[in-house]
């Protein structure tokens, strides 16, 4: 284990694990009274308990991947839109100063973050691969642009700029019969054909019309609309496939094909545009025709009362149980679909079952752990009303208004 990885190491783990499902818990059961709370304590009690087991002191989020201690790109800009909406700077800081430094090689104005780093079979803790994932980046972009905004801290706005720079410059790509189209890396993705492997989970249409807001004339307006007629064609039976291929026939027309590599399966990666579009602002235009379309996944979870764990979006058919954290990404899905019924019984599953992972002495959830509670901060945060997602992108959080003063009686 690398220096630090624990910051509850002068307790026993299964005390510190302890005290951890106790404020989990706390934060679950009691969400108005966190939205209340007064001048000075965490914004957000459920991100701050996550926090004070997953994050090191350092800034670096653990086990956001599937190899042990190891760490994503995904894991630790998460974890930055986290400690934001927490109102939570110093971590926030901590965090993307340890990204910029491990995964980007200080060099950030010219170098995307790679997408995982962590213990190599030379036993050496460093990047594994610097290949970066165009999620974490678009949503690095993201959190600085508003941290900046919130915090008045124009150094961020400037590495969010850099950022936007050379994502646009490395990872954009002009589409025969589409036009700008975001890869989900520089490497990989265009195949013989050509053929270009697109991900509809890395796209969240708040997130592109943020990056739209702040540079209108950037490709940003057509990513936003071509994601939409992506998710749209792809998904003609109302489910979501986790990887789509784009096919060009010629210099200028090309459709929607399935992905050569992952097929027509929608999964891990596919419930998180469920999520996605659920925590769209009502006046999103291009929000409800898709979560009108996309009723595949709402008839199977209203029936059986959990989602399944796959589908296979062209056929219908499903199988296996899906996690907890799956239950929690379709609470804001059902929200915007007028189906509270179904999100409430979601909750109240996704509930329990994180605080009876909490409870063992491993903290162990099952695979995968780290997912899980990502969803679920994701899900529980947007329907507790600690943040929302405004028409432009940007966040409406509870800390800029509900912090209250305690007067001395």
């Amino acid at each position: 284990m690398p220096p630090s990885a624990m910051d509850c190491r002068d307790r026993s783990l299964r005390q510190c694990l302890r005290g951890l499902s106790v404020l989990l818990a706390l934060a679950l059961v009691t969400p108005a009274m966190a939205a209340r709370q007064p001048c000075g304590e965490p914004a957000w009690p459920l991100w701050h308990a996550y926090a004070s087991r997953f994050v090191q002191p350092d800034g670096r989020v653990l086990e956001s991947s599937l190899e042990n201690n190891h760490s994503t790109s995904e894991g630790q800009s998460y974890g930055m839109l986290f400690a934001l909406i927490g109102n939570d700077p110093q971590r926030f800081d901590k965090v993307w100063r340890w990204t910029a430094a491990n995964l980007a090689g200080s060099a950030i104005g010219t170098r995307l973050p790679g997408w995982l780093w962590g213990q190599g079979e030379d036993g050496q803790w460093r990047l594994q691969d610097s290949h970066s994932a165009s999620d974490a980046d678009l949503w690095f972009a993201y959190a600085l642009l508003e941290a900046a905004r919130l915090w008045h801290r124009p150094d961020y706005r400037q590495d969010a700029l850099r950022l936007m720079a050379t994502i646009e410059a490395q990872l954009v790509v002009d589409l025969p019969g589409l036009g700008p189209m975001l890869l989900p890396g520089p490497e990989g993705f265009i195949q013989p054909g050509p053929l270009w492997r697109l991900n509809p989970s890395y796209l969240p249409l708040p997130v592109l019309r943020r990056l739209a807001k702040e540079a209108p004339s950037g490709p940003w307006p057509a990513i936003a609309h071509n994601t939409a007629t992506m998710i749209s064609q792809s998904s003609p039976h109302g489910f979501v496939a986790d990887w789509v291929g784009y096919q060009g026939t010629s210099t200028r027309s090309g459709g929607f094909v399935m992905d050569p590599i992952k097929g027509e399966t929608g999964s891990y990666d596919a419930v998180r545009v469920y999520l996605w579009l659920g925590m769209s602002d009502v006046r999103e235009p291009l929000a409800a025709p898709l979560l009108k379309q996309l009723d595949g996944m709402a008839r199977l979870t209203a029936a059986t009362g959990r989602p399944p764990e796959t589908v296979q979006v062209l056929q219908g058919s499903v199988q296996g149980q899906s996690p907890f954290g799956f239950s929690a990404a379709l609470i804001p899905y059902f929200h915007a679909k007028g189906q509270s019924d179904v999100a409430l019984v979601l909750r109240q599953r996704a509930e329990q079952d994180l605080r009876e992972a909490l409870a063992r002495p491993d903290a162990s959830a099952g695979p995968p752990r780290y997912y899980n509670f990502m969803l679920s901060l994701f899900a529980f945060g947007w329907a507790d009303k600690h943040y929302r997602f405004r028409e432009d992108g940007t966040l409406k959080l509870s800390w800029e208004t509900a912090c209250t003063r305690i007067t001395a009686r």
